[in-house]
């Protein structure tokens, strides 16, 4: 006789939802560092004493941070998931019959009270303190870099530049993300990082950057900065930018500046790629913020004509010039003046000449200057601080803080891998910060969810 499937009457008569969770659950290891008393209290002057009360934004905090830390980039399908699976019940506190809210609501929270307090950006924070508090991050050296996360815009939705007029825009019609483009368009990290157009702008999305910097067809994109701490790779800050090379620069050093004012932490050092090796770069790091450099420089010095390059030429700091291989010297200028005041060093970009006789009187001319009368040095305005690079570089300590750098990528491979944010999801300057804030946060708790696991002790002392 087949047997018929029946529900019974009670479905369940004693029903543990603690217990149904596995003790090495994603989850259940994420809960023990996540913080969320800081919700509560950043959000405290946003509601009324008086009225019905509102949908707790914790719930909608620790849903945002399982569909982060699972993958789940659709809210609809995160409200379907956390409505069905167990543990993101017993994670969001919502017990066996808690109703789950509608997607609606996350986007009503996060153009709204979150955006207003800076929420994600405290619960960021919250779980970096934690990685400090729980001895993750050593403060000693710390590694930058950018990656391009192609925004959520049809490329074939968009104007060449010369056609795009930013005051011919009617900011009460204009959609969220245009009115958000123009409330940045003189902030360093998107509209005032550079001069240069692109050439191509977004309709949905003109803060987004038209680029091909893939090696491969254009696309629109934002840039995710990460400034990370080497000894474990913990995220101590994130930045979303313009996909150019000053706007990256110039996140790098607005990360340091707030992990020192948040935190109180200076790294020793710090590595990057050559996308971070300008002069004025490396003398904010070398002169103003006293952090050693381990960058490869963006240098064009040298020659492979099989002429001397200008690593070949000694600089006296003493005297203000190069020496070349021949032993004579090239200066800014042999004219006496009388007023001392203009013999001082200009700013900017300096040469520093031979004279012609000595130049033709010389037997390695061949190899120095063959199709010019005379050798001249370019000295940039912060050498000093490229020279200071260039030793750090010939450190034996070099070879172990480019080896460092490889953490930061790796987290860029993890994000777009496994958390599945290869492309965004939100528009617009705000939300694409809140995607890399929140997918920082996933990170980080499941770092400290594996260099921190539980153990048998820690259940006995929780």
């Amino acid at each position: 006789m087949m047997g018929v499937l029946e529900a019974p009457a009670r479905l369940f008569y004693d029903f543990d939802l603690e217990a149904q969770v596995p003790a090495n659950h994603m989850l259940r290891q994420v809960d023990r560092f996540l913080d969320v008393r800081v919700v509560h209290e950043a959000l405290q002057s946003h509601y009324s004493h008086l009225g019905r009360p509102s949908i707790d934004p914790e719930l909608i905090v620790r849903m945002l941070v399982v569909g982060y830390t699972l993958g789940i980039r659709s809210e609809r399908r995160l409200c379907e998931e956390v409505h069905l699976n167990l543990a993101y019940r017993w994670f969001c506190r919502l017990g066996l019959d808690g109703k789950v809210p509608d997607h609606s609501t996350f986007s009503k929270y996060r153009h709204g009270k979150f955006r207003d307090s800076d929420l994600l950006r405290v619960v960021f924070e919250a779980v970096v303190a934690r990685c400090i508090s729980e001895g993750l991050i050593g403060g000693h050296g710390f590694a930058v870099d950018a990656s391009l996360i192609e925004a959520d815009v049809d490329r074939q939705n968009s104007s060449p530049q010369t056609e795009w007029d930013t005051d011919a825009i009617n900011r009460d019609v204009a959609p969220r993300a245009v009115r958000e483009y123009l409330d940045v368009l003189d902030d360093k990290a998107f509209g005032a990082a550079t001069a240069v157009k692109p050439k191509f702008t977004s309709h949905v999305d003109p803060a987004s950057q038209w680029t091909a910097a893939r090696k491969g067809p254009a696309i629109f994109s934002y840039s995710n900065n990460y400034l990370i701490d080497t000894d474990n790779a913990v995220i101590v800050d994130v930045e979303a930018t313009r996909s150019i090379r000053t706007a990256e620069v110039g996140a790098a050093q607005t990360m340091i500046d707030r992990t020192n004012e948040r935190f109180g932490i200076k790294p020793d050092w710090l590595v990057a790629d050559t996308a971070y090796g300008s002069a004025e770069n490396l003398a904010w790091l070398v002169k103003k913020r006293e952090i050693i450099p381990f960058i490869p420089l963006i240098d064009k010095s040298e020659r492979t004509d099989g002429t001397f390059s200008r690593s070949d030429f000694e600089w006296d700091d003493d005297n203000e010039r190069y020496t070349c291989p021949e032993g004579k010297h090239l200066v800014l200028t042999r004219r006496n003046y009388s007023d001392p005041r203009r013999k001082e060093p200009r700013k900017g970009r300096r040469k520093y000449r031979a004279t012609k006789a000595l130049c033709d009187a010389c037997p390695s001319k061949m190899n120095c200057c063959p199709n010019t009368n005379t050798r001249y040095i370019a000295r940039e305005e912060h050498e000093d601080a490229r020279d200071f690079a260039r030793l750090a570089a010939k450190s034996d300590f070099n070879s172990k803080a480019q080896a460092k750098r490889k953490k930061v990528e790796m987290l860029f491979a993890h994000l777009k891998r496994i958390l599945k944010l290869g492309r965004l999801r939100l528009r617009g300057p705000c939300g694409v910060q809140d995607e890399f804030t929140l997918a920082a946060i996933a990170q980080n708790l499941r770092k400290l969810a594996k260099l921190r696991p539980q153990t048998t002790e820690t259940r006995i002392t929780i």
